[in-house]
């Protein structure tokens, strides 16, 4: 949801002189990393802008942060379940770098992060990697588009709508063709997303909400073909965390009746709902609403508790105008990131509370509940 987020855990990364570091069973508490930072001599998200495309799927080595994130739901031929999520983060160590003939010299920083989640062997699997960009070992290019991080990459295929993931993580292996089934959504105000009332704490921010998926999921030496949808945010910033605020639920379903629904709900540090949290409606023919505060309401329903983080697992989520409640549910209690950072990222139901008709599924990320 705030691509800002990873800054300060990447500084650290290269202020202890590691490329690769291995996860503490405590991990960075997200909520905890995210101050204002050094923002001086960075782009900020000030204005509505014009998106062009394909370029805006590039990078934009002006502003600070920024993240490729995919989401999804999977099932194999015989009917088998997984979820998968694939993002990389870039992050500027400053706004330029001096000229060098040295291939290393850079002022980006890279991490990606992958997961699946298997619902028939009731496991969440989830790995990282870290990388500068110089001498081509991570960056994002436009013509055509990708990035890459080593060999995990994520490229434009045959097309302008046409994806391909490939992703070899140390458990598992992702082969993934992404098809673009619905209209780019520009988020918030044109595309600007205001994440609190400071000026210039926002970002540019859209999705490609629905996405038609093929391809194979590999587990040591078992390989599923597998179809699915998935959700493909973008999002680049200078911003941060205000200092009034903790956390955030973000919510990407896809409905069954062709609707997609995005919702961040940025929290306070004393527990309520800040004025800022939105996110849209969509459907395949273009059309938008945009959801502010007042759009839906938000209650927890069950938690799961991982050394001291809570997460709630189960939500009701009223929509304005909808009959009746939606139950946004894990497919799987745990689906912990519990990497160099530790957040909640998984596969969910959405279900209608009073008939308890499936209704579709989606992706759930939270930071953890003190």
């Amino acid at each position: 949801m705030n691509g800002s987020r990873w800054c300060v855990v990447l500084l650290l990364i290269v202020v202890c002189g590691c490329d690769s570091p291995s996860p503490t069973s405590e991990g960075i508490p997200i909520g905890e990393a995210l101050g204002e930072g050094n923002s001086e001599g960075f782009a900020r998200a000030t204005e509505v802008r014009t998106f062009r495309f394909p370029r805006d799927h590039g990078p934009h080595p002006a502003f600070r942060n920024e993240w490729w994130y995919i989401t999804g739901n999977l099932k194999s031929r015989e009917g088998r379940r997984f979820g998968f999520q694939a993002t990389f983060f870039r992050s500027g160590l400053r706004p330029s770098v001096a000229p060098s003939p040295s291939a290393w010299r850079t002022n980006q920083i890279w991490m990606a992060h992958a997961a699946l989640t298997d619902l028939k062997r009731v496991v969440h699997l989830s790995d990282e990697r870290f990388a500068r960009q110089g001498a081509g070992l991570a960056g994002a290019a436009v013509g055509p588009v990708r990035v890459w991080l080593e060999n995990w990459q994520l490229e434009q295929a045959q097309g302008e709508r046409r994806w391909q993931l490939q992703l070899p993580a140390e458990d598992f292996e992702l082969d993934l063709t992404l098809e673009q089934s619905a209209p780019i959504v520009l988020q918030g105000n044109q595309g600007l997303s205001q994440k609190s009332a400071t000026p210039g704490n926002a970002s540019y921010y859209y999705s490609i909400p629905r996405m038609q998926v093929s391809g194979r999921i590999t587990q040591g030496d078992r390989e599923h073909a597998v179809t699915g949808l998935a959700w493909f945010d973008r999002e680049w910033s200078t911003s941060a965390l205000s200092t009034d605020q903790e956390g955030w639920d973000w919510f990407s379903l896809h409905i069954r009746d062709g609707r997609n629904l995005m919702f961040y709900r940025l929290r306070t540090k004393g527990g309520g709902n800040d004025p800022n949290s939105g996110g849209s409606v969509s459907d395949g023919s273009g059309l938008v609403q945009t959801l502010g505060p007042e759009s839906l309401s938000l209650t927890p329903l069950r938690y799961w508790t991982s050394e001291g983080r809570h997460y709630p697992i189960e939500w009701r989520l009223q929509l304005q105008g909808e009959p009746s409640p939606w139950i946004v549910k894990a497919i799987l209690e745990d689906q912990e990131m519990a990497l160099s950072v530790h957040y909640w990222e998984g596969a969910v139901d959405v279900i209608d509370e009073r008939s308890s008709n499936l209704l579709g599924s989606g992706y759930l990320e939270m930071t953890g509940y003190q």
